[in-house]
């Protein structure tokens, strides 16, 4: 399959990667920042993994730099919506400038990736999927979290309608919601809040990101192929 990936320069998405290349899959990902295990699998996949460097704040140019410049004539087979940034503060100090650019990454951009690719879909007669990863955080409630929260909440709200909408297709659109985990965009918290969050679960630990990325492949095989419209939780028994 030919599977687009956005942000995939660290955490989540160089595992997802990482589980699609190893399966035989070409993965097309895309993220602002050219890091050095995004360099690694190039020289190890030099067939298979594609790079482009995207800002995905620059919603405006998602079909030109994306679909037009980057795959150009390339048939999608799947899209995994995973880039994310995380703006976290309390309500009553919310700032319109970071809510936005908040939620042109983690919203807008991939609500325009997902009508692109499912326009290439439709054009090469393609029975194509589609995962958005959200967070636990769009569930339960954590001080501080309710800007991002609220941007997962409508990533999920869309993947489910688009389910509904382009189901005849036979293109489906799911979600993987993952609980807290050890990753660059949990680096911010002390080793006491870490703990907190992750008592609050059954297994009273970090979900694991390689479980995450486990999950994604799944949803994306034929073994998936009547799950559709659906937020899977890999969340270490977030409850």
């Amino acid at each position: 399959m030919n599977i687009l990936v956005s942000g995939v320069s660290r955490g989540v998405g160089i595992a997802i990667c990482k589980k699609l290349l190893a399966e035989g899959h070409s993965v097309y990902g895309i993220s602002r920042t050219h890091s050095d295990e995004v360099k690694e699998l190039q020289a190890q996949f030099p067939n298979h993994f594609f790079f482009y460097s995207f800002d995905l704040s620059d919603t405006e140019n998602v079909r030109k730099e994306i679909f037009k410049n980057f795959l150009n004539q390339i048939s999608l087979d799947a899209l995994v919506n995973n880039a994310a940034i995380a703006y976290d503060d309390i309500i009553t100090n919310l700032n319109y400038e970071e809510l936005l650019k908040m939620y042109q990454v983690n919203v807008f951009s991939p609500m325009m990736m997902t009508k692109y690719a499912i326009r290439n879909m439709i054009l090469n007669h393609k029975q194509g999927s589609i995962i958005h990863i959200s967070s636990i955080s769009a569930h339960t409630g954590y001080k501080g979290l309710a800007m991002y929260a609220s941007s997962k909440g409508a990533l999920e709200a869309f993947s489910k309608n688009t389910a509904r909408e382009w189901g005849g297709k036979k293109i489906r659109s799911n979600v993987v919601v993952p609980g807290f985990m050890d990753t660059a965009m949990s680096a911010t918290l002390s080793d006491e809040q870490k703990d907190r969050i992750y008592k609050r679960t059954s297994l009273k630990e970090a979900t694991d990101v390689d479980s995450v990325a486990d999950t994604v492949s799944f949803l994306l095989s034929d073994g998936a192929k009547s799950i559709t419209g659906q937020c899977i939780f890999v969340d270490s028994g977030t409850i």
